[in-house]
């Protein structure tokens, strides 16, 4: 006899709500229930396309039949809105990041643990195939114990092809808090959690020209810095470089790589659940390409859909808030070493997340 289903609701029916309902329908277990947006237009007719119902915020928050909600507002509503999901009685999962500031995660981290309920954040990938592959690597000892890595994510900004980018460019937006919690979060799963940070950053460009519909010809005030270069340090010993920028139009860095005193790993795109896994020891003349261990096949969802069978076995679940946190703060961190020209110490840590099983059917977890 299978799971029974459980409840879910979204908030926010922008496009990457697409991707949850894909990603959710993977899992028999999980069930869709309803929407709600600002925009009741939208929400009627994001309820249409995908055959649920359509309600407003207060009235999804008062629904019985609903027992975690999905946070898909902007990203400066993020704590508010976790807030008011938490004070109706229900598990929170947000979109990254977790919150802007860190008295704002604080504050939904301690609501949560008073009320008894969980909260979880993307990013979610790091539970993919991918990334859990690179995982079951490192824990074996294939490359031996990591001393040093890369993470490098660049390109010249959202404004070419993103119909409204002016949020990247204002408080709250940025490289590091757009793309690092991808970045960050596959590290921490990776190497464990960040110990001290320290880097640089500056603003390039004071404006950003929107090229795409329907704002095209417009122009964004930049207020947030627009490359970022961090050096982490791990509590495991491990450093690894980390590069955010909006302000590169072409490079050949890698995405990550992780360097041990027994070999070289690459790891695939951390925004990805898949990708390819490659793998070079001490000695050896070419990189070899590592048969995945996990399903690729999963979406954005398969943290709500572990959050949900670790509310049901009464374990940890790995998209954690804390997780979320910890990454919150280590990005938070770079920008702060970059201000007071000093490394700055981490004061949060958090558990590696448990790896998932290899091999799993797609639509199960595991416990």
């Amino acid at each position: 006899m299978g799971k029974p289903t459980f409840g879910i609701g979204i908030i926010g029916c922008g496009n990457i709500s697409n991707q949850y309902f894909e990603g959710l329908a993977k899992f028999p277990f999980l069930k869709v229930v309803g929407v709600a947006d600002l925009d009741p237009a939208r929400a009627a007719a994001k309820a249409k396309e995908r055959g649920v119902k359509a309600f407003t915020t207060v009235e999804l928050l008062a629904d019985p039949g609903i027992g975690l909600v999905i946070n898909l507002t902007v990203p400066k509503a993020h704590a508010a809105v976790n807030l008011a999901i938490l004070k109706a009685g229900k598990h929170a999962y947000t979109e990254k990041p977790f919150t802007l500031s860190l008295a704002e995660g604080r504050k939904v981290l301690k609501l949560a643990k008073s009320s008894g309920l969980r909260v979880g954040c993307a990013p979610d990938t790091f539970l993919g195939g991918g990334i859990q592959t690179a995982r079951g690597l490192i824990d074996s000892g294939a490359i031996g114990d990591p001393v040093a890595g890369v993470a490098n994510m660049a390109g010249h900004g959202p404004e070419g092809w993103h119909p409204d980018p002016g949020f990247f460019y204002q408080a709250g937006g940025g490289p590091m808090l757009d793309m690092g919690p991808y970045y960050l979060t596959a590290l921490v799963n990776l190497l464990g959690p960040v110990r001290r940070v320290t880097g640089s950053t500056r603003i390039s460009f004071e404006e950003r020209v929107v090229g795409s519909e329907p704002k095209k010809g417009q122009r964004i005030k930049v207020e947030v810095p627009t490359h970022v270069a961090g050096v982490y340090d791990f509590a495991s010993g491990a450093v690894v470089s980390v590069m955010m920028s909006f302000d590169v139009w072409a490079h050949t860095l890698p995405i990550i790589e992780i360097y041990g005193k027994a070999g070289s790993l690459r790891v695939p795109d951390p925004n990805m659940f898949g990708g390819a896994v490659e793998l070079r020891l001490a000695g050896e003349k070419q990189w070899r390409t590592i048969p995945l261990t996990h399903s690729d096949q999963v979406r954005r969802g398969v943290g709500v859909a572990d959050m949900v069978s670790a509310i049901a076995n009464d374990r940890p679940h790995r998209a954690s808030g804390e997780l979320a946190y910890h990454v919150l703060e280590s990005m938070l961190a770079v920008q702060l070493a970059s201000e007071q020209e000093s490394p700055v110490q981490v004061k949060s840590t958090v558990l590696r997340p448990t790896p998932l099983f290899p091999g799993l059917p797609l639509g199960e977890i595991g416990d």
